[in-house]
């Protein structure tokens, strides 16, 4: 145990706090800047069972913030390279790297077989997709998200209200780090803050992180959060996996004509289309690339009296 000494004599922590870690099972959705951070913390901190999922290859510009890899691992996938680094910085940890694109088809049984899920993915579409089934599961959800020189960590879920009662709308419009820039330590410090809480909750330690948000805004140097434990859950719109489509389903493409391939069977229409589009008995589902324009396109039908709605983010 001498790996773990200056750990286990943290107060709370122990000697059981520490088999604790060695019996959990963490999913890591996400090895980009997040997870840069979160995933070797959690493996040098003796968490035993690491599976990580990520579609992307490592690319130039995230170096900068993507301190797991190197230049010379340029286009290789991220997944296995972050696994491989896991278990090469503490060989009791078993990481295991998933090249997949997380959906809502394919997330319930990764979250099924994990003790806590960490959300490191940077997308509308995953993160509310992580919250609804790990709220399902009774699983706790440390996430995070961060742009610029600010963002946010948080416990949801388990005993804690979902991430939808905190934020129970998207934004008007979404910037992400390619329009709106990041800086790289803005994005290691919020993933140590996401690695932290999720020992916290992994040990049993006192004063829980989950039903609390914690704000780093290092442009103003203001470090804030809030407790949201007795928040009321809000409804909002799920989301599906094209494998999920039903054949009485009525889908709606919603991204600009020629910019991408519309999905099989869909009808291409824009936002303003809706305001007088005849609303269908069945579900209707709408599609766009990162969620945030299938979301508005919701709640433009909902207004008008649709109540089977479900959003697919066919690009993210």
């Amino acid at each position: 145990m001498t790996r773990y000494d200056r750990q286990i004599a943290v107060a709370g922590v122990g000697s059981e706090g520490q088999a604790r870690l060695r019996a959990a099972r963490v999913l890591v959705v996400g090895a980009g800047g997040l997870g840069s951070a979160v995933i070797p913390a959690l493996a040098a901190s003796g968490v035993g069972s690491l599976t990580i999922a990520d579609p992307d290859r490592v690319s130039l510009s995230n170096l900068h913030r993507q301190t797991l890899y190197r230049t010379g691992d340029l286009d290789r996938p991220k997944a296995p390279l972050a696994a491989a680094r896991a278990r090469a910085l503490n060989p009791e940890c078993r990481a295991e790297g998933l090249i997949l694109r997380l959906d809502p088809a394919n997330a319930p049984a990764l979250i099924a077989a994990a003790d806590l899920v960490i959300d490191a993915a940077d997308s509308f579409a995953v993160t509310y997709t992580l919250s609804d089934l790990c709220q399902a599961a009774a699983k706790p959800l440390i996430s995070a998200s961060v742009l610029g020189r600010a963002g946010y960590a948080g416990g949801f879920c388990g005993p804690a209200p979902s991430l939808r009662a905190v934020f129970p709308d998207l934004p008007a419009q979404a910037a992400n780090c390619a329009s709106a820039g990041v800086l790289g330590p803005a994005v290691a410090a919020l993933g140590a803050v996401q690695a932290q809480m999720a020992l916290s909750v992994l040990i049993g330690l006192a004063s829980s992180p989950l039903g609390r948000l914690v704000t780093l805004d290092m442009e103003r140097w203001h470090f804030g959060g809030f407790d949201f434990r007795g928040a009321t859950e809000a409804p909002g719109f799920g989301f599906v996996a094209p494998s999920q489509i039903e054949a009485g389903d009525s889908v709606i493409d919603l991204r600009p004509p020629g910019s991408v391939e519309t999905l099989p069977g869909a009808q291409a229409l824009s936002l303003d289309d809706l305001a007088h589009w005849p609303i269908p008995a069945g579900r209707v589902v709408l599609c766009c690339s990162t969620g945030l324009r299938a979301w508005r396109g919701a709640a433009a039908l909902a207004a008008r009296g649709a109540t089977r709605l479900a959003l697919l983010a066919d690009g993210q």
